[in-house]
C-alpha cells in the first residue's frame, strides 16, 4: 500500500488587512492562502511551516476568524471570501488541528471583507462589499450552523471594511452589545442593540468623526486601568493615526468649549474636539469620548490589534511603511507612545519593490501569550518577532514564506539537492531542507531571481546555474553566488563541486530588471553612497553564509539574488517552455505563437550562448512543453495545435536536431505537458491533453505508434516520470486541471498502465497543476520518492511517497 505524506508546503499569505487569526487555544495561525485556508503554528519547534491547506472557497479568501461558541465552548474557523460566502470550520474529530467545513453562511451579494466576534456572545457580524453589514447566531449544538438575525443597510451609502464586537457592562440583566462599524469613509458609526438573547435589533447610536481618510481597523479591549470597567476601541486608518475613544457608563462631564473665535485656533474647527456622544441601550446610559490620538506613522495603518496577555494594555499596529508599531500607555502622564517599532523604519533611499522595498505590512498579530508577533508583508511572507524577558528586547526569529500569484514551474537540481520554483508572482525561489539535531524541515533559502515580468518556465543547468522564461521575449541565465552555496552546504549538507569561483550575490539597480553581480570597483555616488551600499550587501552577505538558519525575508529581498550570466535573444513573443539536455549543452526553448513563424523550437548552445540556426519547425501555434529524451538523442515538442513532434539528433554535427516525425492529430484537443520514459530499449514517451487523456507513444521502425492510453476525469495539465525503473515498471505520475495528482504504473513490455495511488482530495492543490517534478534520487533508496507539484492555487508542494516499489 502507498503511503503519502505532505513533506512541505509553501504558500504566501492574501494581502488583506483581516486574511489571518491566531487560535488562543491551539496556537494555530490560520491565513488566507488564495482560495484556500493555509494552517501554521509559528511556536512549533519543528518550524515545518503550513501543514495544511483548507479547500473550499472558489475565491480569495479575505477574512479568517476563530470563535468560541459561549454555550458549547466550541471551536470554529469562520472564513469570509470574494466569492460572497462565510465559511464554518469545525476541528477534526481524529486531529483537533485540522478543520473540516461545516456549513456556509449565505446572503451577501458582494466580497466579504470583515467578522467580528466578541468573547461570551453567539452572533456574529459580517460586512461586505454590497454595503451591508450582516448578523448571524451561531449555533454548535450538533453540526455547526448559523442563520441570518438582521441585515444593517449603511447609510450614507459606504462599504463596510472593520467590524467590531463587544458586550456593554449593565447594571441589569440585559445584554446590550455595541457594534462598531468603518470603511470606506471617514465615520465610525457605532450600533447598540438593546438585548441579544431575544432579537439583536441593531440602532445607530453614535457616530464619531475625525479621521480624515478610510478607516481599515477597529479593535474593542477593556481597559485595564478602569475601575468601573471602561471600554476602549481603537480605529485606524489611511489617515496615517490611530483614534483611541473611551466607553463608559454614565454621563461624562463636558470641559468648558473654546470659542469659535479662539486666536489659538486661528479659524480652524479643531480636530481634536472632544465632544462626549451619549446613548441609552437596556435602561443605562453610556457615552463614548475621544481618549487620544497615536500618530508616527508615516502611511496608511492597516490592522489594530490588542494584546491578548491580560497584564499588559498594549497595542499592536501594522503599517504600509513598513513598521510594527506596539503602544502603551505611559504610566505617569497616560500619554500614549510606542514603545517598540518593528520592521525597516526608515524608507531606504531610492527604494523600490527591485531592490527588496517590502511595500508595506498588511497584517500584524500577537501570539496567544503575547510574547511573540508576526506579521505579513507585501511579498506574501510572514515575518516573526520574539519578545526576550531578560534583554527586555524583541528579536527577530524566523517567518515563512511563498508564491502570492500561481507557481508555474518546478524543477530540482539535478542530484536533488534544492528545489526551484517559479511564478507568476515575478520570482524565483529556492527551496532545500534544512538539516539540524535530528530535525528536518524544508524552507525558502534563496529568492535568486526578482523580475519586472511574469515567469513561465524554468530548468536548472547544474547544481549552480538555471534558467528561466518570462513574460517576455527573452531567456535569462543565472549564477549561483558563493554565499548561497556556503549556506547550503552549512545547513542542508548539499556540497557541489564547481569549477572556478563563485561570484557575490547581486543587487538590481533601482531602474534595471537585470541583476548584477556588484563590481569591486563600484563607481561611489557623489557623497560615496553606492559604494557604501555595496559594501553594506558584501557585509551582509558574509553574515548571511555564517548563519544557522534559512534566511529571514529581508535577507531572502535584498541579499539573495543570483547574478544573470546571459540573456538568450531571438523569440518574437512571450516565452511558453524550456528545456535544458541532460548533457546540459543545449538549451531548447519556445514562445507564445499564433502563426507557423513563431510557432519554432530554438536552440542554444551553452557553451557560447549562440543560437543554432536553424530553429525547428513542426507547429502551427504555441508550443507548450519541450522535452529531451534521456541519452539526448530526441527533443520532443507538444502543442496548442494537437500536435507532438520528435526531432533526432544529428551523429555527425550534435548541436544540430532535424524533424525526425510528427503527428498533427497526436490529441483530440491540444496538447498540454509531455514527458520521455526512462530508457529501456525502445524510445517511449507520454503526452497529456484536454481530452482527458494521457497516451503513451513507443518507437516503431521510424515512426511513434500510441500504444495505451490512460483516461481521466479532467484536462491533464501536467506529466512526469520517474528517472528510474522498478520491477520491469515505469511509473508516471498526472496533473489534472481540477488539482488531482496520481500516480500510475506501467508495463515496459506492454505499456499496459495500472493506477497506483491518489493524492486525497483534501491534501491536494485546489487549482490546476502547471507542473510535475520527481526528486532525483540514489539508486539505493528505492522506498521513497519526493514529488514536487507547482499549481495556480499559489502552492509550491512536495509529496514523500513511500513503498511504491514493493
Amino acid at each position: 500500500m502507498v503511503s503519502i505524506t505532505t513533506e512541505y508546503i509553501s504558500v504566501g499569505g492574501n494581502r488583506h488587512p483581516a486574511a489571518a487569526d491566531w487560535d488562543v487555544q491551539s496556537g494555530v495561525l490560520a491565513f488566507g492562502a488564495d482560495n484556500n485556508v493555509a494552517l501554521w503554528d509559528p511556536r512549533e519547534s519543528s518550524q515545518r511551516g503550513v501543514y495544511s491547506l483548507l479547500v473550499g472557497h472558489t475565491d480569495k479568501v479575505s477574512v479568517v476568524r476563530f470563535y468560541t461558541c459561549p454555550s458549547t465552548g466550541a471551536r470554529l474557523l469562520l472564513t469570509g471570501s470574494v466569492d460572497h460566502t462565510v465559511r464554518l470550520w469545525r476541528p477534526d474529530s481524529e486531529d483537533s488541528r485540522q478543520f473540516v467545513h461545516a456549513h456556509t453562511l449565505e446572503g451577501h451579494t458582494g466580497s466579504v471583507n470583515t467578522i467580528a466576534i466578541a468573547e461570551g456572545l453567539d452572533i456574529v457580524a459580517s460586512g461586505a462589499a454590497d454595503a451591508t453589514v450582516k448578523i448571524w447566531k451561531i449555533s454548535t449544538q450538533g453540526e455547526p450552523k448559523g442563520e441570518l438575525l438582521r441585515s444593517i443597510p449603511m447609510k450614507p451609502r459606504f462599504f463596510p471594511l472593520a467590524l467590531a464586537l463587544t458586550p456593554l457592562r449593565t447594571e441589569s440583566n440585559d445584554r446590550p452589545v455595541a457594534l462598531a462599524v468603518a470603511g470606506t469613509t471617514n465615520i465610525v458609526q457605532v450600533y447598540v442593540a438593546e438585548n441579544t438573547l431575544v432579537d439583536p435589533d441593531f440602532k445607530l447610536a453614535a457616530v464619531l468623526s475625525g479621521h480624515e481618510a478610510w478607516v481599515r481597523s477597529l479593535s474593542f479591549t477593556p481597559d485595564k486601568q478602569s475601575k468601573t470597567g471602561d471600554l476602549l476601541l481603537a480605529s485606524a486608518s489611511q489617515d496615517k493615526y490611530v483614534r483611541l475613544w473611551r466607553f463608559q457608563r454614565g454621563e461624562v462631564t463636558q470641559a468648558t468649549p473654546a470659542c469659535d473665535d479662539d486666536p489659538m485656533l486661528g479659524g480652524f474647527e479643531p480636530t481634536l474636539s472632544n465632544k462626549a456622544h451619549q446613548f441609552t441601550a437596556a435602561g443605562t446610559k453610556y457615552s463614548v469620548t475621544f481618549e487620544a490620538l497615536l500618530f508616527g506613522n508615516e502611511d496608511w495603518i492597516y490592522t489594530t490589534a490588542w494584546n491578548p496577555d491580560p497584564e499588559r494594555q498594549q497595542l499592536l499596529t501594522a503599517s504600509a511603511d513598513n513598521t510594527l508599531t506596539i503602544w502603551e500607555q505611559d504610566p505617569v502622564s497616560g500619554v500614549w507612545l510606542s514603545a517598540e517599532r518593528m520592521g525597516e523604519i526608515s524608507v531606504q533611499k531610492g527604494s523600490t519593490t527591485a531592490t527588496g522595498s517590502t511595500g508595506g505590512f498588511w497584517i500584524g498579530l500577537w501570539a496567544p501569550d503575547g510574547k511573540q508577533v508576526v506579521s505579513l508583508g507585501r511579498t506574501g511572507s510572514w515575518r516573526s518577532w520574539k519578545y526576550d524577558a531578560e534583554t527586555d528586547m524583541w528579536a527577530q526569529s524566523l517567518g515563512i514564506s511563498g508564491h502570492v500569484r500561481s507557481a508555474n514551474g518546478v524543477q530540482w537540481e539535478p542530484t536533488g539537492g534544492y528545489l526551484l520554483s517559479t511564478s507568476a508572482d515575478q520570482t524565483t525561489r529556492l527551496h532545500a531542507q534544512w538539516l539540524r539535531d535530528g530535525l528536518k524541515s524544508w524552507h525558502e533559502f534563496s529568492r535568486p531571481q526578482i523580475h519586472g515580468y511574469d515567469l513561465n518556465c524554468v530548468d536548472t543547468l547544474g547544481p549552480a546555474r538555471f534558467v528561466s522564461g518570462a513574460e517576455e521575449k527573452l531567456l535569462r541565465v543565472f549564477n549561483e553566488p558563493g554565499p548561497i552555496a556556503q549556506l547550503l552546504e552549512k545547513l542542508s549538507g548539499f556540497k557541489q563541486t564547481t569549477e572556478g569561483a563563485l561570484p557575490d550575490t547581486a543587487q538590481i539597480p533601482v531602474l534595471g530588471l537585470s541583476n548584477q553581480a556588484p563590481a569591486d570597483d563600484a563607481p561611489t555616488g557623489e557623497d560615496g553612497v553606492e559604494g557604501e551600499e555595496v559594501g553594506k550587501a558584501q557585509a551582509n552577505q558574509a553574515l548571511l553564509a555564517e548563519s544557522n538558519q534559512p534566511p529571514l525575508e529581508d535577507q531572502l529581498a535584498r541579499y539573495t539574488l543570483w547574478p544573470e550570466h546571459e540573456k538568450l535573444y531571438g523569440h518574437g513573443y512571450e516565452i511558453s517552455a524550456v528545456a535544458v539536455s541532460h548533457d546540459r549543452t543545449l538549451i531548447a526553448t519556445a514562445c507564445k505563437a499564433s502563426s507557423i513563424d513563431h510557432a519554432v523550437v530554438r536552440l542554444y548552445d551553452t557553451s557560447d550562448w549562440h543560437e543554432i540556426r536553424p530553429s525547428l519547425a513542426a507547429h502551427t501555434l504555441t508550443i507548450t512543453s519541450l522535452a529531451f529524451s534521456s541519452d539526448d538523442q530526441y527533443l520532443l515538442s507538444v502543442g496548442r495545435d494537437r500536435q507532438w513532434a520528435v526531432y533526432q539528433r544529428s551523429e555527425q554535427d550534435p548541436s544540430t536536431f532535424s524533424l525526425l516525425t510528427s503527428n498533427p492529430k497526436g490529441h483530440s484537443r491540444m496538447i498540454l505537458d509531455a514527458a520521455w520514459a526512462p530508457a529501456s530499449g525502445k524510445p517511449i514517451f507520454a503526452t497529456a491533453g484536454r481530452d482527458k487523456s494521457v497516451k503513451l507513444w513507443q518507437m516503431t521502425e521510424g515512426s511513434f505508434e500510441c500504444k495505451s492510453t490512460i483516461p481521466l476525469t479532467t484536462p491533464v495539465t501536467a506529466l512526469a516520470f520517474l528517472p528510474q525503473i522498478f520491477n520491469n515498471s515505469f511509473f508516471v505520475a498526472t496533473g489534472e486541471e481540477s488539482g488531482a495528482v496520481s500516480v500510475y504504473q506501467v508495463a515496459v513490455d506492454s505499456l499496459e498502465a495500472s493506477h497506483l495511488s491518489s493524492i486525497d482530495k483534501l491534501s491536494s492543490p485546489s487549482k490546476a497543476i502547471t507542473q510535475l517534478s520527481w526528486r532525483p534520487v540514489p539508486d539505493a533508496d528505492t522506498r521513497n520518492f519526493a514529488l514536487a507539484v507547482a499549481s495556480e492555487d499559489t502552492s509550491t508542494r512536495i509529496y514523500s511517497f513511500s513503498d511504491m516499489v514493493s
